[in-house]
């Protein structure tokens, strides 16, 4: 992975990104020229304390959020300065995330969940066309996963591992490029936590999906093939690095 890195530029970039929040009056800083890139088929996990700006970072790579400063490039090209449409194609396209509460939908079956962001990819019209195969592929993912079992479930009646696992599911379904994972063991216990970093691991592995991971646990972060800390708003150092 090393060397292939050294050869080539990275697939996704935040380039001397800073970003405030305005807390009633005051302007609190959160990132302060942090830069991050990914190349294609890495895992990056990013380590940092609750408050140090991990989720800042990764919304604004993946386009959630905007930088007050700084770039966020794919492929060499700038896309955080693209119109509000464009942004949304490349959200629904190149990006997937998932998250540590999961955010399925509530009054949707964990399937209708799992299809959900190719029903927004598609117009009305196209999806009735193409729900079969929609439907396929979201069952077909739901396997992959361990999820066959509970397609008809909504989540109030899945266990966490589960609703996370849906959630993996969830955004893998569009075939993105980049999986951006945000605190994706944080809210499980120990076992299930194992259990998800296994699927993320094989995921990157059996497909080469480029992922970045922000976490505060150490012993998760270790599992990617690099490890960098955010601390003050800064990336200060490279904390693990796998040999070539």
């Amino acid at each position: 992975m090393n060397d292939i890195c050294k050869m080539t530029p990275p697939l996704i970039s935040a380039e001397a990104i800073s970003r405030s929040y305005l807390k009633g009056q005051h302007k609190v800083p959160v990132l302060r020229g942090a830069g991050l890139s990914a190349h294609r088929g890495e895992f990056v996990s990013v380590i940092g304390q609750s408050g140090s700006g991990k989720s800042t970072l990764l919304h604004v790579m993946g386009l959630l959020d905007s930088p007050d400063v700084g770039e966020v490039r794919l492929d060499g090209n700038r896309i955080d300065n693209l119109s509000a449409a464009a942004r949304d194609q490349l959200r629904n396209h190149v990006f997937g995330f998932i998250f540590q509460f999961y955010h399925l939908l509530p009054e949707l079956s964990l399937l209708e969940n799992v299809m959900a962001p190719l029903m927004i990819r598609h117009s009305m019209f196209d999806f009735w066309r193409n729900r079969r195969a929609i439907r396929e592929a979201a069952l077909e993912m739901l396997e992959q996963v361990g999820l066959s079992h509970r397609v008809h479930h909504r989540p109030a009646e899945l266990s966490g591992g589960e609703m996370q696992r849906g959630a993996i599911a969830r955004a893998l379904i569009g075939k993105p490029e980049i999986l951006l994972a945000d605190e994706p063991t944080g809210n499980l216990d120990a076992e299930t936590g194992r259990d998800i970093m296994e699927l993320l691991n094989r995921l990157n592995q059996e497909q080469q999906l480029t992922i970045v991971m922000v976490t505060h646990d150490e012993a998760i972060a270790a599992q990617a093939h690099r490890t960098v800390r955010l601390q003050q708003g800064q990336i200060q150092k490279v904390l693990h690095e796998e040999a070539a």
